[in-house]
C-alpha cells in the first residue's frame, strides 16, 4: 500500500505562528512535513493560503473548526475548504453543554449526521476529534461510542487522537480497529511516562500496534500534534519527524 502522508497540526507551533507566520510554515516544510492542519492568517484568503502552501510544497487534509461555525456559518467553512483543496472538516471538540448525558450524545450524533450530509453534498468529509472526556460512560457506553453508533458512517467519520484515547483509559490501536473504515485522520501523539505529552517515539504508546491498526482501518493522514512541549516546540516537531523517519513512516 502507498505510504500514508504526514502533516503537523499547527497548534503545536501556535506561539511561533503568532510571532512569525510565514517563517514557521517554511520551517515546517524544511523539517520534512508533507502537510499542515492549520488556517490562513488574518487577512489571508483561502486562495492565498493555498498558493502559499503550494509554494512550500505542502498540502492540507483540512482544518479544525468549532460547532458554532458548522451550525451557523457552514457555507463559509465549505468555501474555505474548496479554496484550499481540502477534503476533511474536523469538529475540534464537543461543547460541554452538548455532552452531559447519553441522550446529549445521541442528539449530537443526529446533528453531526445532518451537518455531515451537507458537507458530503459539497464533496467534503466531516470528522470528529476526540479528547479523553468522550470515554465517560453513560449506561455502560462511552460517549464516543454513542456518537458513532448513532451517526451515519457515510457522513460522520473520525480523527482519532492516540494520546487522548490512551488518557481515557482505552487502547488506541484497539479503538482504531473498532472504527475501521471511519478513521481517515489520525492525530498521532505520544504519552510520556508522567502522563504528559511527548514527541512521537519518545513516550509509552505502542506505535507498532498503532501503525498496523491505522493501515488496516484505512487511515489517509497521520497528523502530528503535541499540545505542550518540554523542549522548544520546533525542536519537538523535528524530533517527531526524525523518529517517524526511523520508523519508516517518512522518507
Amino acid at each position: 500500500m502507498a505510504r500514508i502522508p504526514v502533516a503537523i497540526q499547527m497548534y503545536t507551533l501556535r506561539d511561533q505562528v503568532a510571532e512569525d507566520y510565514e517563517g514557521t510554515y517554511r520551517k515546517v516544510a524544511e523539517i520534512g512535513y508533507e502537510g499542515v492542519q492549520g488556517s490562513p492568517k488574518s487577512g489571508m484568503t483561502g486562495a492565498e493560503y493555498k498558493a502559499f502552501l503550494d509554494e512550500l510544497g505542502l498540502t492540507t487534509p483540512g482544518g479544525h473548526t468549532g460547532l458554532g461555525a458548522l451550525e451557523d456559518n457552514l457555507q463559509s467553512v465549505i468555501d474555505l475548504h474548496h479554496a484550499i483543496d481540502a477534503k476533511y472538516v474536523t469538529l475540534s471538540s464537543m461543547p460541554q453543554d452538548r455532552r452531559k448525558t447519553g441522550d446529549d450524545w445521541k442528539r449530537a450524533a443526529e446533528n453531526m449526521t445532518a451537518i455531515g450530509k451537507k458537507l458530503a453534498d459539497a464533496g467534503i468529509v466531516l470528522c470528529y476529534h476526540n479528547h479523553a472526556f468522550e470515554f465517560e460512560t453513560f449506561d455502560g457506553k462511552y460517549g464516543l461510542d454513542i456518537l458513532y453508533d448513532n451517526s451515519d458512517p457515510q457522513y460522520v467519520q473520525a480523527e482519532i487522537d492516540t494520546y487522548w484515547v490512551q488518557k481515557g483509559g482505552v487502547d488506541p490501536a484497539a479503538y482504531i480497529r473498532k472504527l475501521s473504515g471511519r478513521t481517515p485522520l489520525i492525530h498521532i501523539k505520544d504519552m510520556d511516562t508522567d502522563g504528559d505529552f511527548a514527541e512521537i517515539g519518545e513516550g509509552t504508546l505502542d506505535w507498532d500496534a498503532i501503525w498496523s491498526a491505522c493501515e488496516a482501518s484505512g487511515a489517509k493522514w497521520y497528523i502530528v500534534e503535541q499540545d505542550r512541549c518540554k523542549r522548544p516546540p520546533v525542536e519537538s516537531a523535528t524530533l517527531s519527524v526524525n523518529n517517524l523517519c526511523k520508523m519508516g513512516k517518512l522518507d
